[in-house]
This record gives structure tokens, C-alpha cells and sequence, in this order.
């Protein structure tokens, strides 16, 4: 009998291909598809990329026959729908941010233990085949101890296309939040290092309209081997270059024994050693597009060495707000442990 998957929302066009890749498994059902907000329904159907069901949550829910519910609403409702269904008893996957509120994931934690349910979410840097290959030699102790980390994740802000709610109050939730996560999930994930304290955080209005919009953002945090990590994750690369720049998810990892670099835009991996002979490209290991959705549904199957879990998905979170929280409340040095 196929997993039975409803779709609560489509604010924002990254759960598109999460309906995309669930509409064409197998052993997957999508049974339903509400989008609440009268303008995005009338473009969902006209690009006839969804076949939407219903047009009010009350109802989905309501009618029920699913086992888990995919949340693409706005940022800021998030937290709210996910809730919402674990407390109907039904597993939730989400794209990122999980939400915008630390007392809305405390809630969200307590509840999925609770009921034995699983949280999903769409942090699709761990299926790239260049991160991939980087966890791969920095287990292998190929740069030794990694001590200083840099990433930039600039994006355009693209603010013709991008959805109007992100410049409404409450609903994006900051910059930070909606974009880091990525990194603060994969950075653990490719050093084995825990990331332990926010040193400081700072978002700010650069050129935005409204003004009060962060597109601004910067971070400092500290891992549990006492290295650090800068990373930026802006709103300022030229929409002219869209996600094709050089420096888009770039990632620079410095060791005792050496350095890894590599971006979503470079065909390789570079490595530099203290051995010397020059720098040396490394080819990405194959990627594993949809690998988070894989691993959300093995863990509700209860399969051993998953490749995310929702442990993995609080953790994220959890400091993205709280990094987040520094930046919003210009604190310094707070705990992430």
C-alpha cells in the first residue's frame, strides 16, 4: 500500500518539487493538495502543475486519508501547520525554514516524540555531490582537524518574482533563518564537529524595499573544538547572475594538514595540502536528488542509516532561530548547546 501524502500549501515554488518528486513514486500517493490563499490557487491551476483538492485546510484535514502532510505555506504559518499535524497524529515534512518561532519548534519537538512521529525537512545540501565528496575526505582525515570554516550563500533577491508575502510582516522571519539553515545543518554534518555558540550575528537593511526587510545578513559561530565559522548570507548578489555566480554556496574548510574548497557552481573540488605539488581538483561523488525525502520516509519505516532524521531537522532549526534571535536582539556569545 503506497504512503498516503497531502500538501498544505504552495506559497513558495520549493515545495513544487517536492510534489514533483512524490507525484512519481511508486510507493507514494499524493491524496491531497490545498492551497488556502485565493491568488496562488488561481496560478496553481493555471500552470496546471498541481492538481489541487481543496482550498481550506479545515476541510483537508477534516477529510483525512493521509499519512503525513508536506507544508509549503508562507515562513511565518509554518509552524502553525506542522502542529496542527502532528497533533492530528500524522508525520509532517516541510520546506526550509521549519518555522519562525523557537516556541513554535519547542512545541514541534515535544510533540513529534511524543506521538513517535517523524519531522521532514527539504535540506537538500546533503544530497549535493559536492558536499558529498567533501564529508568524504574530511572523515578520511584528508586536511586533519578542520578549524576554520567559511561559506557564502548569497542570493538575489529577485524581488519582482519572489513572492509578495516575503515583504509583509511576520511572514519571512529573517534572512538568517530562511537561508542559513542549510549550512547549519550540512556543517555538522561534513565535519562530525557540533556548532556551540552564536559569537555574533547581525542582519540589516541594505538597499531593500520596505526598508525594515533584512537583506543584510552575517554570522560568526563557534564549534565544539573551539574553531570558527564565518558565513554570509545576503540578499546582495546581482540578480543578473540569478543562482550562477562563483561564490554561491561557496565553502572553504581550513585544517592542520590543509584546505577543501568548493561551490555549488564549480565542476570540482580543490584541495590544497601541505604536501604541496599544487593545487588538486577531485571530482563530486554522484549526487542523491531527493535523498532528504528518502530518509524521511525510512525513518517512519523504521530503517537503521538514514541519511537525515528529524533529530538532524530540530538541531538545524534550533540554531538557525537562535542565530537568528542574536542578530534580531544584538546579543553576543550565546549558547547553541
Amino acid at each position: 500500500m503506497p504512503f498516503k501524502l497531502a500538501f498544505a500549501g504552495f506559497r513558495h515554488g520549493h515545495i513544487q518539487s517536492l510534489y514533483k518528486l512524490a507525484s512519481a513514486r511508486a510507493d507514494v500517493e499524493v491524496v491531497a493538495a490545498c492551497e488556502e490563499h485565493g491568488p496562488t490557487r488561481e496560478q496553481l491551476r493555471k500552470a496546471g502543475t498541481v492538481r489541487l483538492t481543496h482550498d481550506s485546510y479545515d476541510a483537508m484535514y477534516r477529510d483525512g486519508g493521509f499519512d503525513a502532510v508536506a507544508v509549503g505555506d508562507y515562513y511565518g504559518r509554518r509552524g502553525e501547520v506542522i502542529l496542527r499535524t502532528l497533533e492530528a497524529g500524522r508525520h509532517a515534512i516541510v520546506d526550509k525554514p521549519l518555522c519562525t518561532r523557537l516556541e513554535e519548534l519547542d512545541r514541534i519537538e515535544k510533540t513529534a516524540a511524543a506521538r513517535g512521529l517523524s519531522v521532514g525537512c527539504m535540506l537538500t545540501s546533503r544530497d549535493g555531490g559536492h558536499l558529498l565528496r567533501v564529508r568524504e575526505l574530511i572523515a578520511a582525515g584528508t586536511i586533519g582537524p578542520v578549524h576554520t570554516i567559511t561559506f557564502s550563500g548569497q542570493h538575489p533577491l529577485l524581488a519582482g518574482s519572489r513572492p509578495a508575502w516575503y515583504f509583509e510582516p511576520d511572514k519571512q522571519g529573517g534572512t538568517i533563518n530562511d537561508i542559513a539553515i542549510h549550512a547549519m545543518d550540512a556543517i555538522p554534518w561534513m565535519t562530525g564537529r557540533r556548532l556551540v555558540e552564536v559569537v555574533a550575528a547581525r542582519v540589516w537593511n541594505c538597499r531593500a524595499r520596505p526598508d525594515w526587510f533584512q537583506d543584510g545578513a552575517q554570522l560568526m559561530l563557534r564549534m565544539d573544538n573551539g574553531g570558527g565559522v564565518l558565513g554570509d548570507v545576503s540578499y546582495l548578489a546581482p540578480d543578473s547572475c540569478g543562482y550562477k555566480q562563483n561564490v554561491y554556496w561557496r565553502y572553504t574548510f581550513h585544517g592542520e594538514l590543509g584546505q577543501l574548497e568548493t561551490a555549488a557552481n564549480d565542476p570540482q573540488i580543490t584541495l590544497y595540502t601541505d604536501a604541496g605539488g599544487g593545487p588538486k581538483k577531485i571530482d563530486p561523488l554522484p549526487g542523491t536528488p531527493g535523498g532528504y525525502f528518502d530518509a524521511f520516509l525510512g525513518e517512519i519505516a523504521g530503517r537503521k542509516g538514514l541519511t537525515l532524521t528529524t533529530a538532524e531537522v530540530i538541531a538545524a532549526a534550533r540554531i538557525s532561530l537562535l542565530t537568528q534571535q542574536a542578530a534580531d536582539r544584538n546579543r553576543f556569545n550565546v549558547p547553541l548547546a
